[in-house]
């Protein structure tokens, strides 16, 4: 049996190696978010990866999913779009899925929120599910794009901004003219949306893993519990912060939060749970919108 498991992993592995490798162009756009300065919305930065056309001769409109970063951006090194958000579009892309990649901190003067203390951030939550409902707004005005088959998608502070964004709690979820199919959360923090009540309209995956010491699993658990007949929770044994990057295993003492604050956190991949969290996500992403229609 477990040389059976070994081997799915293994088969996994190859299948979304080659879809790295299918990576579509991407194209650079001009996002509105919800967020007013003055009398006209702030414009983020946004990175729009189309879906690959179909033979079909006839246009064909496709689902789509926002990519929302975590504390520390976008980006990788020289400013360039980081591996995760490129090989997340493009294994998005090879399902048949246009991807978003949105950028909120750089338009707003900052590079990284992952060395400030939380409750001195002048970048929120708030500030970021205004973001997120502008681009679901953008994104279902595409014409290549089925506005009634759009989902969320978030990684650390990215996720909790899913987690906020699927809130009805709060107003302008509440009053959204456009709204999501589905979302995903890879290791947000939950402790907000769970002191908020968090019961989302929609279908919700939460990645976590087990022993991560920056946003921990427990209040992600419970929160699920909640929230039952629409969240799903997968916690995977011995993973950390960022289970699902390549990166080795390692300490950053200079991340003030955490389950220890001023101690640091710990981060980095775990293969096992990097495979079975990409195939939980591609499973949930087809039920949720390929295998379904408006």
């Amino acid at each position: 049996m477990a040389a059976a498991g070994r081997l799915r992993q293994a088969l996994l592995a190859l299948l979304l190696g080659a879809a790295v490798g299918l990576a579509a162009a991407q194209q650079r756009v001009e996002v509105p978010s919800l967020e007013q300065r003055g009398t006209a919305p702030l414009m983020l930065t946004g990175f729009w990866f189309g879906a690959p056309a179909t033979d079909s001769a006839a246009p064909t409109r496709k689902p789509a999913v926002l990519l929302l970063h975590g504390c520390g951006g976008p980006y990788g090194r020289g400013q360039q779009l980081s591996q995760r958000m490129r090989d997340y579009a493009a294994l998005l892309n090879a399902e048949g899925l246009h991807a978003l990649v949105l950028d909120s901190l750089t338009p707003r003067g900052e590079r990284e929120l992952c060395t400030q203390r939380t409750g001195e951030r002048l970048i929120t939550q708030a500030n970021r599910r205004l973001d997120a409902l502008g681009a679901l707004q953008w994104m279902a005005a595409q014409p290549e794009v089925d506005g009634a088959r759009l989902a969320l998608l978030g990684w650390s502070n990215g996720g909790s901004t899913v987690l906020s964004a699927s809130n009805p709690g709060h107003a302008e979820v509440r009053n959204a003219s456009v709204r999501p199919r589905a979302a995903v959360a890879f290791y947000p923090g939950c402790e907000a949306e769970l002191e908020r009540g968090w019961q989302p309209p929609w279908n919700v995956l939460l990645l976590v893993g087990e022993r991560d010491d920056w946003t921990p699993a427990e209040p992600c658990v419970t929160l699920a519990r909640r929230a039952v007949e629409r969240a799903r929770i997968e916690v995977y044994p011995g993973a950390f912060h960022g289970f699902d990057s390549t990166a080795a295993v390692r300490h950053r003492p200079e991340v003030p939060n955490g389950v220890r604050p001023g101690q640091g956190v710990t981060v980095g991949g775990e293969p096992a749970a990097r495979a079975a969290s990409q195939l939980a996500l591609l499973q949930f992403l087809r039920a949720q919108l390929v295998g379904s229609t408006p």
